[in-house]
């Protein structure tokens, strides 16, 4: 006989008489489920419950699929070796060990550990008007595992890469972002009221408030200062990633705020500045705030703001003080570079990223959109 298939309606027996034999065996069938044991046309044996009390061997070169379900979904009565699925929280394997559910530990197979710095672009600087400077562009957000937790990349999985452009006067930068992890724009400058929210916010003009940052990203534009009516103003500067936008004050030849520093970051090899705030417009004098490392310088009093730093999301400048209109600086675009081991270098990308070799890993620098094949 090439297949036994068991069934019958709930409760009953079924006697089954041996063909060589005269002894016979009686089934109970469950008086809950008529079903004992049945195998479909696909060969597929379906079973209500099973107790295997000597070795089960399951052969085979496939795989087999043990329970799934939510944590509320757990057996009520669980005992000590039950293995399940959970599928709460993104999924995970758990097992029930010395009387409680237990998270297994798991590494994708083949998967390996990389580093990422990814800056947004950062945010314009502001215009001047009639009685100040314009407020300096925040800087992109900032994010990197450098010095923190790594991400776990699984081999053939396609990683896309998005580089923001810095943004024009005025205006906000754009998100830069790997697949999973976006670092926000920088925030623009104001130029005639507050500045523009972002990765760091941007300064802002007059008696206005500097915008806000983006936690975990980076800082707040300054605050600008007003003297009085008719009288001329001063300018805050944009957010970095290090540090807030200097406030415009009263003093002092600049009457404006400098920009927030940006962060060193040695993922490349070498320690490089990235997200520094753009420098408040300078209110009257020839002297202008600086911006923060990696942004941009402001205007003097006849002069447009300085460009954020290219590459490393820097803030633009804000115009300085004149009648006459002056743009802001334009932010400086942002950036996304990847570190990955060597010996686990795919060499798959799109977009053209610069590669080079810092100890042992390969350090993809893509200052445009592209890709990378892990």
């Amino acid at each position: 006989m090439s297949q036994l298939v068991f069934q019958a309606n709930a409760g009953g027996t079924i006697t089954l008489t041996g063909a060589n034999t005269a002894s016979t065996i009686n089934l109970t069938v469950p008086a809950t489920n008529g079903t004992l044991l049945v195998q479909d046309t696909s060969n597929n044996l379906s079973v209500t419950n099973l107790t295997v009390t000597g070795t089960g061997i399951f052969s085979g070169t496939s795989q087999m699929t043990i329970p799934v379900g939510n944590t509320a979904q757990r057996s009520a009565s669980p005992t000590s070796g039950m293995v399940r699925y959970n599928t709460d929280g993104g999924g995970f394997f758990e097992g029930y060990q010395s009387g409680n559910w237990v998270k297994f530990s798991t590494v994708s197979e083949g998967s390996y550990l990389a580093d990422y710095l990814i800056v947004g672009g950062g945010g314009g600087g502001g215009i001047n008007q009639q009685y100040g400077g314009g407020g300096g562009g925040g800087a992109g957000g900032y994010l990197t595992t450098v010095g923190g937790s790594k991400i776990t990349l699984i081999p053939s999985t396609v990683i896309t890469v998005v580089v923001g452009a810095g943004g024009a006067t005025d205006t906000n930068g754009n998100n830069s972002s790997i697949t999973g992890y976006t670092a926000a724009v920088g925030g623009g400058g104001g130029g005639n009221g507050n500045g523009l929210s972002g990765g760091s916010g941007g300064g802002a003009s007059q008696s206005y408030t500097g915008g806000a940052g983006t936690a975990g990203q980076g800082n707040a534009g300054g605050a600008g200062f007003t003297y009085g009516a008719g009288s001329v103003n001063s300018s805050g500067g944009g957010g970095g990633a290090g540090a807030a936008g200097g406030n415009g004050g009263s003093g002092g030849a600049t009457y404006c705020g400098a920009g927030g520093v940006g962060l060193a970051n040695n993922i490349t090899g070498s320690s490089v500045y990235y997200a520094g705030g753009g420098g408040g417009g300078a209110g009257a004098g020839t002297t202008y705030a600086a911006g923060g490392n990696g942004g941009g310088g402001s205007g003097a009093q006849t002069t447009a703001g300085g460009n954020g730093t290219a590459n490393t999301g820097g803030g633009g400048g804000g115009a300085g003080y004149n009648v006459t209109s002056y743009n802001g600086g334009n932010g400086g675009s942002g950036v996304v570079i990847l570190s990955v081991p060597t010996a686990n270098y795919s060499g798959t990308t799109t977009g053209s990223p610069t590669v080079t070799t810092n100890g042992s890993y390969k350090v993809l620098t893509f200052t445009s959109s592209g890709s990378y094949t892990a």
